[in-house]
């Protein structure tokens, strides 16, 4: 049951993200398309109840209620981010708002930009590792947590993958290549006045 309700809930969450942006936008009710948005945590609540009723009926914590754990982490930590890059291409499309802005390809705004993505994953993950131990304690036997402990595992793990790929691109930024013939500067940046990809 726990899994088929992770489905229902995903499947759940952009139906409703749809529905609210075209209310918002395409039929101009922004009042109602920001109330049906608005219902998008409730998903995680449910989802957070029903794995906990589970749990308390006496079912061992194994890998579905892990993985509850996990989608409500980075549900939690993502959902704001979707939504604002949904609505700001609905708003681009149906209401004559500006382009959406495109995240930077190069260079320190793009090690910016990956920090700010692990600040995410590295949120959700430890969203799903309190989740995780909440779910171990109540259950309270380390035989029937077991799978538990390794989505704990697993989400260490996410947190440390998350911080080197920043990392990677902090110690080595990308840098735009150049076309054949045109001349570089040390920095790897084209000459001034032509300016860069991606930008």
């Amino acid at each position: 049951m726990v899994v088929t309700l992770i489905i229902v809930c995903e499947v759940a969450f952009w139906v409703l993200l749809a529905a609210g942006l075209v209310l918002r936008y395409p039929a101009r009710k922004p009042r109602l398309g920001a109330a049906v948005l608005l219902c998008e945590p409730l998903l995680e609540v449910v989802l957070l109840v029903v794995t906990a009723i589970d749990l308390r009926n006496g079912a061992e914590g194994d890998w579905k209620h892990g993985l509850a754990a996990v989608y409500i982490g980075f549900t939690a930590a993502y959902g704001h981010y979707m939504v604002k890059w949904a609505d700001g291409h609905f708003a681009h499309r149906f209401a004559g708002g500006p382009p959406p802005v495109k995240p930077p390809k190069y260079g320190m705004a793009r090690a910016v930009h990956e920090w700010k993505m692990c600040a995410r994953s590295v949120l959700g993950a430890v969203i799903a590792l309190a989740l995780l131990q909440g779910a171990v304690w109540y259950v309270g036997d380390a035989g029937r947590s077991e799978s538990l402990t390794q989505w704990q595992h697993k989400m260490l793990f996410v947190i440390g993958i998350s911080v080197v790929i920043a990392a990677g691109y902090t110690i080595w930024p990308r840098k735009p290549k150049a076309h054949p013939g045109e001349p570089r500067d040390p920095a790897g940046a084209r000459p001034a006045g032509r300016g860069t990809a991606g930008h």
